[in-house]
């Protein structure tokens, strides 16, 4: 590279980098702004508010119960119950909920489709369509990873190895949570109770109480409590404490930054380019936090009449492809060729508020760059084990603050803003 040539790149740098700064400010007012209209409308969406049904006596009483499973259902008793003779309805059962479980645990895409189908035959079943839409979240972090903004800014092998950990997540938890709720459309279908069949999924006897009491009095918020406790503390041995994933994914600096970028925020679309509720997980590592996520999320959900109908309309008329294009085609789109391409999405966002009539970003569908992925063998091992995960049983609290379209426009600012970054500050040749 000749003197001259060398002097343009570094001026272009310096002019990109000092843009960058500039927009700062820019960016930090946005997000007070957005704050402030977050409020205005989480109020409009707060009422009328939907009853949640608690009863601590029975919440209570499901825990003691679980205890007492825990404490006479140790590695020595567990044969005796997976040798219990079983009828033929019950071989039947078994085998076809095996099969079913396999064939929609493919990818991304057939499990969050699989959890909607459960909600729509059988609408008690809160968690599945909470299951339904966070699935739908765990999608769209995955075609991130190879996005317009995100692909540059990570290294192939490291986006491999995000990947990976978002879909072991997504995947192990339905392999747990979707054999359950198979269980109940058969039993509600049979007329009769098939729980005693869950050891037979390697099912945590932590969840046998929760499912006999809902089998009687239809508790869906307890139900759900009890669902989200189990589905995160079964990831949090298999998955967030997995010596791979930590020395590959958790403990590295591209894993810090997805949580700088807010690339955790989890959004319940209200219809196409239109509203958006949610929350933003801070420290997905903390299982206590996760579990509190889901429970403020579910109280989100189900507490609110306007969120619950807006959502459950959008997720019932918009098929989940994986693009961020399902919800806000005026913003992204699953087309790389008609997507922007010069490095200046940050200064057309900040400067807009959205992009230009005619721009979008890239937001591929997940078929078109994640090939189905065969998961490792699951440990088979019971997480509960002692008491202590007792103590999130609580009545669910809704959020104040739940609006996100703002709050979701700063975090692709911020990333906008990084993906400047780096194709302006690169190294030059």
């Amino acid at each position: 590279m000749s003197f001259t040539e060398w002097f343009h790149v570094a001026s272009r740098q310096l002019q990109g980098g000092l843009k960058l700064l500039g927009s700062v400010p820019r960016a930090a007012e946005e997000a007070w702004e957005g704050k402030r209209a977050a409020w205005t409308e989480s109020r409009k969406l707060r009422y009328p508010l939907r009853e949640l049904p608690w009863d601590d006596q029975a919440a209570q009483a499901a825990m003691d119960e679980a205890e007492a499973l825990m404490m006479g259902n140790g590695p020595a008793s567990r044969p005796y119950i997976l040798n219990m003779p079983l009828s033929e309805t019950d071989c039947e059962l078994v085998e076809r909920i095996k099969n079913d479980t396999a064939q929609e645990n493919r990818s991304n895409i057939t499990r969050t489709a699989a959890y909607l189908e459960c909600y729509h035959g059988y609408p008690e079943l809160h968690w599945a369509l909470l299951a339904h839409l966070v699935s739908r979240n765990g999608g769209y972090n995955m075609t991130d990873l190879k996005g317009g903004l995100i692909d540059s800014l990570f290294g192939e092998q490291e986006k491999e190895w995000l990947y990976r950990l978002l879909e072991r997540c997504n995947a192990l938890i339905f392999q747990d949570a979707y054999p359950q709720l198979q269980l109940y459309m058969h039993s509600r279908h049979l007329g009769r109770s098939f729980f005693h069949l869950l050891p037979h999924f390697h099912v945590s006897p932590f969840m046998r109480p929760f499912w006999e009491r809902f089998w009687a009095w239809r508790d869906s918020s307890l139900l759900s409590v009890a669902l989200i406790i189990n589905e995160q503390n079964y990831i949090e041995g298999r998955v967030v404490k997995d010596p791979y994933f930590q020395k590959f994914v958790t403990h590295k600096p591209g894993f810090y930054l997805h949580d700088w970028l807010q690339l955790n925020q989890v959004i319940f679309p209200l219809g196409l380019n239109d509203g958006l509720t949610g929350l933003v997980m801070e420290r997905f590592g903390h299982l206590d936090e996760r579990i509190g996520f889901g429970k403020s999320l579910y109280a989100m959900l189900f507490g609110h009449q306007q969120v619950l109908d807006q959502v459950t309309a959008f997720a019932t008329s918009v098929p989940h492809t994986g693009s961020r294009s399902d919800y806000w085609p005026g913003l992204f789109t699953p087309h790389k060729e008609k997507a922007l391409r010069s490095p200046e999405e940050s200064a057309a966002l900040l400067a807009h508020k959205c992009l230009l009539p005619g721009q979008r970003l890239y937001s591929p569908e997940l078929n078109a760059v994640w090939s189905d992925t065969s998961y490792d063998p699951i440990p088979r091992y019971d997480w509960f084990q002692d008491g202590s995960t007792l103590g999130h049983f609580s009545e669910p609290r809704r959020p104040l603050l739940f609006a996100m379209r703002h709050e979701h426009l700063h975090g692709i600012q911020k990333t906008a803003m990084a993906h400047d970054a780096h194709a302006s500050l690169r190294p030059f040749h």
